[in-house]
């Protein structure tokens, strides 16, 4: 997609503070910081959103999981914890219309959503 803000990201075509990159999976902090730790996982895939994933997605969402683990092991915030936010939709607060998982951490999380 020409004009989604992440496939830009990924191209390299915006700067991004990337934490972990593979083939098929980016991860980077985001600019707008809803807690100290924020970190966005998406598919180097364009997914538009959960409802737009098919079978074959499958393995790849489960991936994006484990490097989520992954990451938080890293950092070591597993012990006072996490939140892993996926918004489907704009009524749920999607804004950039690529799937993307939301990882917050590094306080202590209200109800609030991203």
């Amino acid at each position: 997609m020409e004009d989604c803000i992440f496939c830009k990201i990924i191209k390299g075509e915006i700067p991004s503070e990337k934490v972990y990159e593979d083939d098929e999976i980016l991860a980077f902090k985001d600019i707008n910081p809803a807690a100290p730790i924020h970190i966005l996982f998406i598919p180097k895939k364009h997914i538009e959103s959960l409802i737009h994933m098919s079978k074959k997605d499958e393995a790849l969402i489960g991936k994006i999981y484990s490097k989520i683990n992954e990451v938080v092991e890293k950092l070591e915030i597993t012990q006072n914890g996490f939140r892993v936010i996926v918004n489907c939709g704009k009524d749920a607060g999607q804004e950039v219309m690529h799937l993307h998982f939301h990882l917050l951490a590094g306080a202590k999380l209200g109800p609030k959503l991203v």
